[in-house]
Formats: structure tokens, sequence, C-alpha cells
């Protein structure tokens, strides 16, 4: 099965105001943590984190480490290994071979798996 795209999430700076930007021109309704739901996508979450400029797409795999691996072989780099964050997501971070950087989040069961 391919890969779904699961999450995504948008950086910047405080003072670039991206909740108020992403709710005044899309109507993306965001809650104190930054966390939305982008237009028609139910199961696609967003957020928005204080940071450097970036975006970031996370694709659902069952296993993030052989991705990584695969996606060295492939020309990617691998950018984060596989990491955990309790409670909440096991990730990996790796940039294609134009550079952009991109996310994975390990699913079992299609769904997110949650150490």
């Amino acid at each position: 099965m391919p890969a779904p795209i699961v999450f995504f999430d948008i950086a910047g700076p405080k003072e670039a105001n991206l909740a108020e930007f992403y709710q005044a021109v899309f109507e993306w309704p965001c809650d104190q943590t930054g966390n939305f739901i982008a237009g028609n996508a139910p199961d696609l979450a967003g957020a928005l984190r204080e940071d450097p400029a970036d975006k970031v797409i996370y694709m659902g795999v069952p296993d993030v480490s052989a991705t990584l691996d695969l996606i060295a072989k492939s020309g990617g780099t691998i950018d984060t290994p596989r990491f955990e964050v309790s409670g909440v997501v096991v990730l990996g971070l790796f940039l294609d071979p134009a550079g952009n950087r991109m996310g994975l989040v390990e699913m079992e069961d299609d769904k997110v798996k949650v150490p």
C-alpha cells in the first residue's frame, strides 16, 4: 500500500503570526497549541510551531528505521534517525535528493504508533 500523508507542520518565528494568517486566509481553526485540521481533509492534522521557517510533510510507514535505510539507499539523506516522543508518536526525518526535509511517522494497523 502506498504511504499516506498523515501529518504536516509549518514553522516560523513568533512574529510571523502563523495561526492568525492561516485562520484568516484558509479558515483553518487553530487551538492554543497550534494544532489544526486543514480544510476538507479531516484525517490530515497539522500544527504550527515556532522555529525557523520550515514545513514538513509526514508520511505514515510501518517501520521508520527500515524506510530511512531505503531512503539513504535511494539518494536521500537521514536528517534525524528514528526517535520516540513518549505518549505521542514515533518518527524520523530525512532530506529528499533535492534537499526537502520530510518526515516519517510509524503506523500500526493504519493508526499512529504511540510509544
